[in-house]
């Protein structure tokens, strides 16, 4: 009699007991940060970086808890335009010989909504670091790939000025406006593997 009162009492404990933080890694096979800026004021270029690494502790039922560190190489920018990607690689922007990658560091994360999280923190670029805040979709819940790991993703988005990283480079059109605009919009969709 006694046994049988002791299985519904242990399972409705076990059921009550917290998620734990787990530590994910960025699955950089499966990863990706675009960005888009405006050119000569009348069109977007869009670009990417693939090289991306890094790592977040998360608990599901403490999602404000989470900690993020990230950092993206450089060198795997690509706009589509082999010139292009050469000055932005070069000194007038990114001057990846001197700063080979840009790295991110959360210091908050805060509830915005139903799945929704703002995640601030440092972005490192060309070894100027300024805060910024991701608006977050995600993470989302976890699944498992063909070879049985598990994985969660995520979504986010921010704008920075990127005069205030030191890439400062512009020219001044005949009509008054420049080649490239101060605003740069940044987009990643990221893939974490426990």
């Amino acid at each position: 009699m006694l046994s049988r009162l002791a299985f519904p009492v242990l399972v409705l404990f076990s059921a009550s007991l917290p998620a734990q933080e787990t530590s994910w890694r960025i699955d950089p096979n499966h990863s990706a940060a675009y960005f888009s800026v405006r050119h000569l004021m009348i069109s977007t270029v869009r670009g990417e970086f693939s090289g991306i690494n890094g790592s977040m502790r998360y608990d599901p039922e403490h999602p404000t808890e989470a900690r993020v560190e990230a950092t993206i190489d450089c060198s795997t920018l690509n706009s589509g335009v082999a010139a292009r990607d050469a000055q932005m690689k070069g000194p007038d922007f990114f001057d990846v010989k001197r700063y080979p990658t840009m790295k991110f560091t959360s210091t908050q994360v805060k509830k915005s909504g139903p799945g929704k999280l703002k995640v601030s923190g440092d972005l490192t670029i060309n070894a100027t670091t300024r805060p910024v805040v991701l608006d977050v979709e995600g993470p989302s819940a976890v699944v498992k790939d063909a070879r049985g790991r598990e994985k969660i993703g995520l979504s986010a988005a921010t704008r920075i000025n990127r005069k205030e990283f030191g890439i400062i480079w512009n020219e001044i059109l005949e009509t008054g406006g420049v080649a490239v605009a101060d605003e740069v919009s940044i987009s990643l969709d990221i893939e974490f593997i426990r």
